[in-house]
């Protein structure tokens, strides 16, 4: 019989995928499983399998029925052994598109939030009853600041569409970006992009490439006061290195939706520093983008189960 199986999910209920099953006659399971040896057992014989965050790792991925397919809800698959995989013959899939435009949102709230220092005004008045404009130093007009995208793709070009409105400068570093490509942001490498911003924000992919692209190194290049964002993944920056450049003030603030890991260790030194702005991991979420999310991959679901090529493959 075919099993579909839900790993773990953040949803308030799983509908489209539930309505997958029934199309196909199949055995279906939701957990919320967190460790390597509950999601080897809850998938065992799994001809397809949705995951949020739970360790697809080889262990796992030899539990399931031979060919199965495992789709992730959502754009990156870090937790997914994607080489243990192709090795194994597992299809692995993700769901790249159904929140872009949400995060890019979200993105821009947190960029705009720290450019025009809103925490740090709300923090004097609450301490010290009110302040002069000019107590927190410079404030730069919209349009003589720069902002640099690390990573151009459906997230990045969506923010770069949000931000240009405003009349910002906006540089990109991507290696993999079209330079052919004439509405996006200026292509240029990490040195400049890090010298010229005021604002940074993440929208690369988890890999060895980019793991801790922001270290000591990076932030001491870094325009000085410059503000940091990330809605990306939390492995992208080097925690302990962005601590000391904000107690230092080389980073004058940061907006963190990711962290690694997460949750955030009680013990973080960046739960100190109150130029650290935190939200838990949200920026993908509205009533609408996780409907999407669900739907896209159940339908990529049935494509497995019907044989047919996948949309987002990625193994």
């Amino acid at each position: 019989m075919t099993k579909i199986v839900v790993t773990d999910h953040t949803f308030s209920a799983t509908e489209h995928e539930a309505a997958l099953a029934r199309e196909f006659s199949a055995e279906f399971a939701v957990h919320q499983c967190s460790s390597e040896t509950e999601t080897a057992e809850a998938v065992a014989g799994a001809d397809v399998v949705f995951v949020n965050f739970a360790p697809i790792t080889e262990t796992v991925l030899r539990a399931m029925a031979p060919g199965a397919t495992v789709i992730r809800y959502g754009v990156g698959y870090d937790n997914v052994d994607v080489a243990a995989a192709r090795e194994l013959g597992v299809a692995v899939a993700n769901v790249p598109d159904y929140g872009s435009d949400t995060v890019a949102d979200h993105t821009v709230a947190l960029l705009l939030t720290l450019l025009r220092k809103v925490p740090a005004y709300d923090r004097r008045v609450r301490e010290e009853g009110w302040c002069a404009p000019r107590d927190l130093g410079p404030l730069p007009g919209f349009g003589e600041t720069t902002i640099g995208l690390v990573g151009l793709g459906r997230i990045g070009m969506a923010v770069h569409e949000r931000l240009r409105v405003f009349g910002f400068t906006v540089l990109a570093y991507d290696p993999y970006a079209d330079p052919a490509v004439t509405d996006g942001p200026r292509l240029t490498d990490l040195s400049e992009l890090l010298a010229a911003s005021h604002a940074i924000s993440l929208h690369a992919p988890l890999t060895t490439e980019t793991k801790h692209i922001l270290d000591a190194d990076a932030f001491a290049r870094a325009r000085r006061g410059a503000v940091v964002v990330n809605t990306s993944r939390g492995g992208l920056i080097d925690h302990d290195a962005l601590a000391d450049a904000v107690e230092s003030g080389q980073i004058s603030a940061a907006a963190l939706d990711v962290v690694e890991p997460e949750p955030l260790p009680a013990d973080s030194r960046l739960r100190a520093l109150p130029q650290v702005l935190f939200t838990p991991h949200v920026a993908f979420f509205s009533d609408s983008s996780l409907d999407a999310l669900q739907r896209l991959a159940a339908e990529e679901g049935a494509r497995a189960l019907k044989g047919e090529p996948l949309r987002c493959p990625v193994a």
